[in-house]
Parts: structure tokens; C-alpha cells; sequence
């Protein structure tokens, strides 16, 4: 298991995150799902509970800095981890993260981090009450609010073209994307494109780390009690796919894709000299926890058997 301690640090970084900017919820939601993994996972070996520990004490130091600026701010990372004042627990209003996430998660934000970080501050609050404080949940619906007036992320087309934002790419790559009919489809989409394209190196929109993240939140949406607002989050996800289709191979330019040479799970893993530059920190945390949450939801062994060894180009 991994130490429960991370679990309150984790929602603290939520709850502190919006003077901040949006941004700034990658270091919560980082440390939140890292706990998850070990509560999904319960028969975690001593070696990855305490490799997950390291990455998230790393993020907890301030060593993933990017998200917000210090000096501009004066706030350092590590001091969003800070504890609210002690208060007696409003689980009845765990409902207004969703109401929060309601108003902006018809389109796409940020490649879906609204839905990313809601969904991991609701499970979190719903499964142990006792953090359920107003502090918390005031702090949270700030940050889910903030993403009202953002933008759906952008691009990188190569050195000629440079970035686009999601409203300059006028024509799809691709033929269209139906919309979806159901929560599995979107899983099953999520999973095919993880399989046949993430070998391809391309940049932006989040990439497949974001467009695996943010289905799994979805999913999570749903699994928690909010099917409507699960369902009115579908297209946005459906332009996030779209988007991430629009980006040209870059492998020429930015070089190739490295995979793993183990899956996460496996101590093996975290032997291994971890890439830990720009956002590989908290992104590779944050997709080890997403990427189950949609495996669970493959039924089919060979599918799985793709899929896993395609998630190993996202974990290097």
C-alpha cells in the first residue's frame, strides 16, 4: 500500500491550488492518484509502494516547479501542501465540485484537467469524509471554477507551423469521430488510439497521457454517482481525441518515442532511470492511475495484452 499520509497532503495541494492558476492542481492530483494506485491495487509489493512514495515525495518537494510562477507568486510548491484549519466534515457538500465542473465541461479545457481534477478531488472526498471540510471543498470548487474562462489547449504542428490552439486547426486528421454513444465506446476509442498511436511522437493537447486521464475521470464521474454529468462530458473528450489525431508525426524533429522496458506494476519498474524533466513527474503518476481505471473495462484478453504493452511508451 502506499502511505495514507499522501492522501491528505494530496487534497490539501487541491484545495490550495487556485490562487495559483489551474495549472497548479497537477501537484495535488499527482499525489492524490498516487495513493490511489495503492488502494487499487492492494497486492502492490514493498518495492513499487515505496517507488510511487519516492516520485510523489519528489513532487511534494517542489521538484516538478513548472506549473505556476514562483517569484510572481511567492508561493514554492511545496507550500501547497499546507493543511487547512481542522473543521468538522460537509460531506453533503462534495456536490458542489460537481456543480463547479458542470459549468464548463460540455468543451474542452486545458485537454480535460477540469474533468481530471474533479473527478480525483470528488473520489477522494467521497471515499474519506473526514477531509470533506468546507476548507477543502471551498478550495476546490475555486480551482474547478477557474477553468470557465480557458482555453481547450493547443498544438505543436512542427518548426514551420509552430503551435495552433484548438480553434486554428480548421479540418480534422482524419475522417470524424461519431459522437459517442456510450461511456464504453469512449473507453474502447481511448484504448485503440492508445494501441496504434502512441508510438508515433507528436506534442500537445496533453497528449495521450491527458486523453487517457481524462477518460478515466469520466469513468470515475460516473462510477461515483454523477451519470449525467458524466455523459454531458463525453464531447468534450470526443474533441480531445480529434485534437490529439490532428498532430502530426514529429519523431524527425523531436526524435522517437522510448518505451519502458517494464510495466509499472512490476518491481522491475522502478529500478529503472526514470525520465523526470517538464512534466514526466506528476503525468507519469497521474496516467499509472488513469490507465487501470479504463483497463478494468476491457474484457478482451488480446486488447489487453496491445494495450498494456502501448501504455509502456507513455511510462519511460
Amino acid at each position: 500500500m502506499v502511505d495514507f499520509e499522501y492522501l491528505q497532503k494530496g487534497i490539501a495541494g487541491l484545495a490550495n491550488a487556485h490562487p495559483l492558476g489551474t495549472m497548479s492542481g497537477h501537484l495535488g492530483a499527482a499525489v492524490t492518484a498516487g495513493y490511489f494506485i495503492g488502494e487499487d491495487h492492494g497486492d502492490l509489493s514493498v518495492t513499487i509502494s515505496r517507488g510511487i512514495e519516492s516520485e510523489l515525495d519528489r513532487v511534494l518537494k517542489g521538484e516538478e516547479a513548472i506549473w505556476f510562477d514562483v517569484k510572481k507568486t511567492g508561493t514554492k510548491p511545496s507550500q501547497l501542501f499546507a493543511t487547512g484549519p481542522k473543521q468538522a466534515a460537509v460531506p453533503d457538500r462534495i456536490q458542489n465540485i460537481a456543480a463547479a465542473l458542470a459549468e464548463n465541461v460540455a468543451t474542452l479545457k486545458q485537454s480535460g484537467h477540469n474533468v481530471i481534477f474533479a473527478s480525483i478531488a470528488i473520489r477522494a472526498l467521497r471515499s474519506h469524509e473526514q477531509y470533506a471540510t468546507p476548507w477543502a471543498i471551498d478550495g476546490i470548487c475555486k480551482l474547478i471554477s477557474k477553468f470557465d474562462d480557458v482555453s481547450s489547449g493547443r498544438g505543436y504542428f512542427g518548426k514551420k507551423v509552430g503551435w495552433k490552439t484548438a480553434d486554428q486547426i480548421l479540418s480534422p486528421q482524419g475522417p470524424p469521430i461519431q459522437p459517442y454513444r456510450s461511456i464504453q465506446e469512449m473507453i474502447d476509442l481511448t484504448m485503440i488510439e492508445l494501441i496504434e498511436g502512441s508510438a508515433v511522437k507528436k506534442q500537445g493537447f496533453g497528449g495521450y497521457w491527458h486523453l487517457i486521464n481524462h477518460a478515466a475521470g469520466i469513468v470515475e464521474l460516473d462510477r461515483l454517482g454523477y451519470p449525467m454529468l458524466a455523459k454531458s462530458s463525453l464531447p468534450a473528450h470526443r474533441q480531445h481525441l480529434q485534437l490529439i489525431r490532428a498532430i502530426p508525426d514529429l519523431s524527425e524533429e523531436l526524435g522517437v518515442v522510448n518505451a519502458s522496458k517494464h510495466d509499472p506494476l512490476v518491481d522491475e519498474y522502478w529500478s529503472e532511470e526514470l525520465t523526470r524533466g517538464g512534466a514526466s513527474l506528476t503525468h507519469r503518476i497521474k496516467t499509472i492511475y488513469g490507465y487501470h481505471i479504463l483497463r478494468r473495462h476491457v474484457e478482451e484478453s488480446e486488447f489487453r495484452i496491445q494495450a498494456d504493452s502501448a501504455f509502456r511508451n507513455l511510462m519511460d
